[in-house]
This record gives structure tokens, sequence and C-alpha cells, in this order.
């Protein structure tokens, strides 16, 4: 954990060689090496770790949530492959895609949307993705989210 934590990669690649090594440890903060690696981007020491047994639903925050939080959207795109919950809810409910929407990047929160993210859901203080994104005055990510929940209206007249 430390190793990724101070961006010492090459460390963390040695480290991750040993048979013995454990990817499943937590820090006090419930992180575990896989959603440190997620946040920096490290995709190669992400796959790694997957094949080595790491958790890519952890309860809770998940790796997901922070691959999305910085927009790596080669590591998230891994972990959707990977079988990773796209509306994993933290432990308030805040999923992947609002913490695309309100830190990460458009092409995250595209990239969460096309893969089946549901722009719907909302927090346990009743907030929606595009409620993040009006928060931190993302305008492209929330007209992105609002055209795509207009896209799933019914059509027609009624």
């Amino acid at each position: 954990m430390l190793a990724i934590k101070e961006s010492a990669f090459k460390v963390a690649h040695v480290l991750l060689s040993h048979p013995q090594i454990k990817v499943e440890v937590r820090n006090a903060a419930d992180e575990n090496p896989l959603m440190l690696a997620a946040l920096k981007g490290e995709r190669e020491l992400c796959q790694l770790m997957i094949r080595k047994g790491a958790d890519v639903n952890k309860p809770g925050w998940a790796p997901l949530h922070y691959a999305a939080t910085s927009g790596h959207l080669e590591v998230m795109q891994l972990l959707l492959d990977e079988n990773a919950y796209i509306d994993a809810a933290s432990p308030n409910n805040t999923t992947p895609l609002m913490m695309a929407a309100h830190y990460g990047t458009v092409a995250a929160v595209k990239l969460l949307l096309d893969a089946g993210a549901d722009p719907m859901l909302k927090n346990d203080l009743g907030l929606t993705a595009i409620d993040f994104a009006h928060r931190a005055n993302r305008a492209e990510s929330a007209e992105l989210i609002a055209a795509f929940i207009r896209g799933r209206q019914p059509k027609g007249s009624w």
C-alpha cells in the first residue's frame, strides 16, 4: 500500500511478484491497494492485483469509485471488464457515476453511462449524478447526463 501511495510503482511490481503477497489488506480508511492503484490510474498494477485476488467489488467505497473520481478510463474499463458493479454504493450510497460527475471527467461520465450506470440513483442526501455535476459547476457533465436521461424517455405522443 505504501509503495502505491508514494507512487513507487516499480517497488509495487516487485512486491506483487512475491508468492505470499496479500492484496486484500486494508488501511484505516478501509482502502485496499487496488483502490489506491485505481485512484492513480495504474492499470497494469490493478490488473496484477486482480489476478492475485484483489476484490473489484469491495463493499463500501470500491475501486470503481476511485478510478471514476480521477477519470482514469483504462482502469475504469478494466474494472468493468472484471465485473465491477457499475452502480456500487458507498456507505452514503454515492455511486461511481456521481463521483465522475463531480470530480472526474466528461469522458468518465460517458463511459459509465454507456456501460449502463443508472443516472437516476440518489445518495443518502437525495442527490443524483446531475446534482453532483451541478454542485461542482460541471455543466458539460450535467448536460451529458440530462441528454442520456432524455434519450431513455419513451418516444411518441400519448
